[in-house]
């Protein structure tokens, strides 16, 4: 008799739990399936071929409003600007690392020099054009 109650105590608890989730799976609570996934709209299977005009389109869109034809200088002086910045931030906390936990300064340097590589990567990209 005790492990009866047990079993119902707790299946009445859980069917609390549950009914308070108001959880369905696969609807939205109007009565129709949910959406596929955000991921289906983004290239998968047959919709490659539009996620793929809308990549290009966007990519026209960058390619009109920064014209780097035009401003090539400028960006070119830009990026070195940014890259002096960068480097005087890297010296400077190259010269205020706790030598008791340096841990943390190591890892700012380390994405300080990702920056870097960033700077790298977008002057590679207006060489290119």
């Amino acid at each position: 008799m005790y492990n009866i109650g047990l079993i119902f105590v707790i299946g009445l608890f859980a069917y609390l739990i549950f009914r308070r989730m108001n959880y369905q799976e696969g609807f939205d609570g109007s009565g129709n399936a949910t959406p596929a996934p955000a991921s289906s709209s983004n290239g998968i299977a047959g919709n490659s071929t539009n996620y793929l005009a809308q990549i290009k389109s966007q990519t026209v869109k960058y390619g009109d409003t920064f014209n780097v034809s035009k401003y090539r200088t400028e960006y070119e002086d830009i990026v070195m600007s940014l890259d002096d910045l960068l480097n005087a931030v890297m010296l400077e906390k190259v010269l205020s690392i706790n030598p008791a936990n340096p841990q943390q300064g190591f890892a700012m340097l380390g994405e300080l020099n990702n920056a870097k590589a960033g700077l790298n990567n977008v002057m590679k990209f207006i060489d290119g054009k």
